[in-house]
């Protein structure tokens, strides 16, 4: 088994650390200019290890997501989740790494699933073999002995926490057909800041039914609502424009499980009006997302086609 090792923001991690309720996802953020990693795949672990004075590994999560985006929109998406209780106060992070930043700076977004935070009295110490001029991370394979002995080390921590370590390893490790890739994608139990950020780039940052491409009115919607347990998962998603979005959640637009549109003829009815909407009604979808497995579920698309629909 693969697994990354990165070195970790020390002010990050001790905001996360100590929050309450412990976060389901963050946003392991790097200014834009740095490198970003290429060959980690989603559900692959990723370990935090601290900087100096304290050196040692910290904690970790699962690797869902990279996506660049605005510090204002990881803001909006991610929340205290970025390591900061602020807009400001993560502008101000950010700050300490790269100069010439402000909210509307991109920066590069690695959303971590289910992470997790060590006491301090369990922290790992730093493998011999991971040099202390290594300012990015470093990959390791449980096929060799550091790696071995490393992931030993932190699954064992793992089995001791309540709630953590059955649950988890068996959800993202060992459930997951081949470990990694697309099939954690749609399998994993994302927050909302991974929901929304792995929509944007699945649907190439356009409106699934109209094509809209400007970012900001760009959101994420979900077949089955939350409120009503649907989850946060790609096959429940849309990336829908704001207007369109809002007539999706109210019943007045749908799409059938062979992804086409309906637009309700209620819409004139109820607002004399529709005429925009109207004209994509019966198309198909103009954007969906590359890999089969994490497009709209029939499940779902049946659920909202049959309950929230007003045909």
């Amino acid at each position: 088994m693969n697994f990354y090792v990165a070195v970790t923001d020390n002010k990050w991690y001790h905001y996360l650390a100590t929050l309450k309720p412990m976060p389901d996802e963050v946003n392991f953020w790097k200014p834009h200019s740095k490198t970003r990693l290429t060959t980690i795949q989603p559900g692959q672990p990723f370990l935090f290890k601290l900087k100096s004075p304290e050196n040692a590994i910290a904690g970790g999560g699962f690797y869902l997501h990279y996506s660049v985006l605005p510090i204002s929109m990881a803001w909006d998406a991610f929340g205290d989740k970025n390591g900061a209780d602020s807009l400001p106060g993560l502008v101000a992070l950010i700050q300490e790494h790269e100069a010439e930043v402000d909210s509307e700076y991109s920066i590069g977004c690695m959303v971590l699933n289910s992470p997790f935070f060590f006491d301090k009295k369990d922290w790992i110490p730093t493998p011999s073999d991971f040099s202390l001029s290594n300012q990015q991370g470093q990959y390791y394979d449980t096929s060799n002995k550091s790696g071995r002995q490393l992931w030993s080390k932190v699954e064992s921590l793992l089995l001791e926490r309540k709630g953590m370590a059955a649950e988890n390893q068996e959800v993202y490790i060992s459930d997951i057909p081949g470990g990694y890739g697309a099939a954690y994608l749609a399998k994993a139990r994302l927050g909302q800041g991974g929901f929304k950020t792995l929509l944007l780039d699945l649907y190439q940052r356009r409106c699934a039914i109209t094509g809209e491409r400007t970012t900001p009115v760009l959101e994420a919607a979900h077949i089955k609502p939350f409120k009503d347990h649907g989850p946060h998962n790609p096959q429940n998603g849309l990336l829908l424009r704001a207007d369109v979005h809002i007539l999706f959640d109210a019943g007045y637009i749908t799409v059938t499980p062979q992804l086409r549109v309906e637009v309700s003829h209620r819409l004139k009815g109820d607002f004399d009006n529709g005429k925009d909407y109207r004209k994509y009604h019966g198309k198909n979808l103009l954007t969906v997302p590359l890999q089969e497995l994490v497009r709209p579920s029939r499940e779902f698309l049946e659920w909202h086609n049959a309950i929230r629909y007003k045909g």
